[in-house]
């Protein structure tokens, strides 16, 4: 009589397929890319991109590279102040100087308002 040996279920060889190892980084690397993404995003402050509302932003304020983007409705508009100036087109006035002063407060003086001499 023969007798039979039991074998393991886990002890079956798998696939000893190269790729497939790659294909599981390739998937890790899309979950992390997007998640590194979403923290950007998040970080940032510019979660009201992706919601239904109109909304301002202003990037770099009071830089020559200042940019504005504002989105009503469907419609995203971008407006750079420098380029405004350098086409000779300006569309305000001066109305007045404001001042910093040490402690950090800013003080309006209006145009045309009497100097303290």
């Amino acid at each position: 009589m023969k007798t039979r040996r039991r074998t393991c279920k886990f002890l079956k060889e798998e696939d000893s397929d190269p790729l497939s190892v790659v294909v599981n980084l390739f998937d890790v690397a899309m979950v992390f890319a997007v998640a590194l993404m979403v923290a950007m995003v998040m970080h940032l402050n510019m979660t009201e991109v992706f919601s239904r509302e109109d909304f301002t932003i202003v990037k770099n304020p009071g830089k020559a590279n200042m940019e504005i983007i504002t989105r009503e409705g469907a419609k995203i508009n971008k407006y750079t102040p420098a380029d405004e100036q350098s086409s000779g087109k300006t569309r305000g006035k001066r109305v007045g100087i404001a001042y910093e002063l040490e402690n950090g407060e800013i003080i309006y003086v209006p145009e045309g308002a009497a100097s303290p001499n």
